[in-house]
């Protein structure tokens, strides 16, 4: 009887056999750190990989069915989405193969590896997954994993240890040293609109060493560093004015108007780095909805979110610690109330 261990080798093994015999891959990939890196890393060991960022809050698949029939693909791969409706895995005829680690949404049709279905607490990144595939680019993979608060075995591979600042806990690593900067820059490069957007995730599939962007010592990564010193200025204003409003109350919830850049999520996570014992709540005004990002080290944050979404006009989900949402303007104080019912 073959173990865990073996059942998932063999399975990476197999999609590793889809990627080397298609002749024109489409990858579809979420807009954060762990989807980016994903894709990164079969572009750069697959150079033939076609590459599609699907925002997180998108619920339209749209761009899907779009996509698919303009570069026409022999295999579609979808990566670090927690979701995508049966309607589109019907529609295709090629294969779909759908990598991820959120709660396992079942579906019929495509090739589906989670790391859930053998062991429902294990949430190993999307990008730690797409890196035993390929087995390579160690240094690109751990922007990834780390950023989605994961330390992987792997981490004596990583040849640019001096980044960690001599950090050894993962909110220290990312709020304390060089490493934790250059997650930010990768996060902050898909802000924007969508031509900017593409052309900085072309550059930074030609990176080759963190330093081109530290240290800005190449043209790529001269640019990319000032785009995000860009982002990260409006980033610092909102973060300041968050901090200037904690209470001593144990949720804390900062609003802010469309600014035209999601940030919420990255906002989110840094205000429970600095203030561990609340519940953060971050919420963007979007048109008619809010877009909302919740965090808290001690609450299991899916159950309570299920919870205050009933009856309203909202779908949202994630993992254990970090959920979104989005929920209509009109329903977003009765949500605010449930949440605080069921804390």
């Amino acid at each position: 009887m073959e173990s865990i261990q073996e059942n998932i080798e063999k399975e990476l093994e197999e999609i590793k056999i889809y990627l080397e015999k298609s002749e024109n891959p489409l990858i579809f990939f979420d807009d954060d750190h762990d989807g980016l890196i994903s894709y990164i890393l079969f572009k750069k060991k697959y150079s033939k990989c076609h590459g599609i960022v699907v925002k997180a809050g998108m619920k339209n698949e749209e761009i899907y069915f779009r996509k698919i029939k303009e570069y026409n693909p022999d295999v579609i791969f979808v990566l670090d989405r927690a979701e995508i409706s049966q309607e589109l895995i019907d529609s295709v005829n090629v294969p779909l193969i759908w990598i991820d680690h959120h709660p396992i949404v079942k579906r019929e049709g495509a090739r589906h590896f989670n790391p859930r279905f053998y062991n429902k607490d294990d949430n190993r990144p999307t990008s730690y997954w797409c890196y035993k595939i390929i087995n390579d680019f160690a240094w690109i993979a751990m922007i990834g994993i780390i950023g989605d608060y994961h330390i992987p075995e792997f981490i004596d591979k990583f040849e640019y240890k001096e980044l960690f600042n001599n950090q050894k806990k993962i909110e220290e690593i990312l709020f304390k040293s060089e490493f934790g900067k250059l997650v930010k820059i990768y996060n902050f490069v898909l802000k924007g609109n969508t031509t900017q957007v593409r052309k900085n995730i072309s550059m930074l599939c030609k990176l080759e060493s963190p330093y081109e962007l530290l240290n800005q010592e190449t043209p790529n990564g001269k640019f990319l560093y000032q785009y995000y010193e860009k982002i990260n200025k409006e980033y610092t204003k909102l973060l300041n004015k968050a901090v200037k409003n904690v209470t001593e109350d144990k949720i804390f919830l900062f609003t802010y108007p469309d600014t035209k850049l999601s940030i919420s999520s990255g906002l989110s996570t840094e205000l429970l780095y600095r203030f561990p014992n609340r519940l953060i709540i971050v919420a963007r005004e979007k048109d008619d909805f809010m877009r909302i990002s919740l965090r808290s080290k001690d609450i299991i944050l899916p159950p309570l979110l299920e919870k205050a979404l009933e009856g309203l006009d909202g779908y949202g989900g994630g993992h254990d610690h970090a959920v979104g949402a989005n929920v209509n303007k009109k329903d977003f104080i009765k949500f605010i109330n449930k949440i605080k019912a069921n804390v």
